[in-house]
This record gives C-alpha cells, structure tokens and sequence, in this order.
C-alpha cells in the first residue's frame, strides 16, 4: 500500500468523525433556534411586536449576536413565528376535522382560535405582518381550507350550519371575535360576542345559547367603545 494509499484510506476513514463533531453544532444551532422562537412568542404576546431583539436575547439566554445570526432581522423572526403558529392552527384543524360532529368541531376550531388570539397579544400582529405576503397566506389558506371546507360541508349536510356559510369566513369570525377583547383590558367579554356568533351561523335553533358573559352597563360600553378605536388607530 503506497502513501498515496494510506492518504486516500485516511481521508476516507476521517469524514465519519469529522461529521459527527459537525453534528453537535447542527444540533446546538437548531436548539438556540427553537429556544429563541419560544421566548420570542412569549415575548410578542405580552408587548407586542415592538419588543427588541436585546430583551428576546436576555431571556432566552443567548447573546443578541446568536438572535441575529439565526433571524438578521424581525420580518424573518415574524415569518418564522408566524409558520410555527400557522401549523400549529392547521394541525388543531385536521385533528378536529375527523371528529364525528362537524357542528361540535367547529364551534371549537372558532372558538380556540379566538381564545389563542386573546391570550397572545403578539400573534394578531404576526398574523397581520406575516399575511401581507401573498405567497405565504396562499399556502396556509390552503392547508387549513381543505380542513375547514371538511367541516363546513359536514355541519351543513347535517342540517346544522346554515347553507350559506362557507370555510373562508371562519377565521375571519374568529378574528373578529377575538378583537372584542379590547386588547386584554375585557379578557372575558369576548366570549359574549362568540354565543352571538355561533347562535348565528346556526340553520336552525330551537333556542337562543346563554350567553357566556352578561350585557355591559353604560360605564363597561364606554370602555370598550374607548378601547376598540384606540386598537383601530395603532
């Protein structure tokens, strides 16, 4: 065997090893990524989208230099988040698409939607920002339509949704809903409005649902008058 053999043998026999210790840094590289998408959420949901990255860095315990590197600016971080959350609303749909009451599951869909919506005031910002680009919302329109169109054409063979409704206003009622939470200054009031909604679609209904929240005085209506126009003007 001549040295070029053992040159060649050597190179050879090397590569496993050099991969595997490549693998770790892969591995590290994609857990800071995970760790600064989580906090980033947590972030974003208690301060909105402003939050800078030094403060995303602080609490996910890495340094700004390691945010940047995994997402060089915030339309990257916010196309991320937004493809995270957007699974996770796809999956929450197809899971509660093979229910066996379509009714059921989508009154839930709608409703867990709006309560994702209110308890993270970042992610109608993100969805906001994210939507924007025509490509992005083409493919999430058309992994979640397809689960929602399911639904919809179940409750409506059934006799239960009205006929007229269809898979794309869904989330729109969803958002709408959501609004009604006065940007987290009425946690609950939202859930009035969504008894209205579903009460609503409904074909047929023997009679009305409770409604989940009682009626606003005088001074609870100014309020959440005052803070809805103050949440059309941001």
């Amino acid at each position: 065997m001549s040295i070029g053999d053992h040159d060649v043998v050597g190179i050879e026999g090397g590569a496993p090893e050099s991969a595997a210790r490549c693998r770790p840094l892969r591995r590290d590289a994609e857990r800071n990524r995970q760790v600064i998408l989580r906090v980033a959420a947590e972030v974003f949901a208690e301060r909105g989208l402003d939050a800078g990255f030094d403060e995303i860095a602080r609490r996910a315990g890495v340094g700004v230099g390691t945010v940047y590197r995994r997402f060089p600016d915030r339309d990257d971080l916010v196309a991320a988040l937004f493809e995270q959350r957007a699974a996770e609303v796809v999956a929450s749909a197809e899971r509660l698409a093979r229910g066996e009451d379509a009714w059921a599951s989508l009154c839930t869909f709608i409703e867990e939607l709006a309560a994702l919506q209110v308890a993270d005031r970042g992610l109608r910002q993100v969805i906001a920002e994210a939507a924007t680009s025509a490509e992005r919302f083409a493919e999430v329109h058309e992994r979640l339509g397809g689960a929602l169109r399911g639904m919809v054409e179940r409750a409506q063979a059934a006799g239960d949704l009205r006929p007229d409704v269809t898979a794309e206003d869904i989330p729109v009622l969803s958002l709408l809903v959501s609004s009604l939470s006065c940007g987290g200054q009425d946690p609950v009031l939202w859930r009035r409005y969504l008894g209205v909604v579903l009460d609503g679609l409904r074909a047929h209904r023997p009679a009305a649902t409770p409604l989940a929240v009682g009626p606003l005085d005088d001074q609870r209506l100014h309020q959440v008058m005052i803070a809805l126009s103050q949440r059309r003007q941001r």
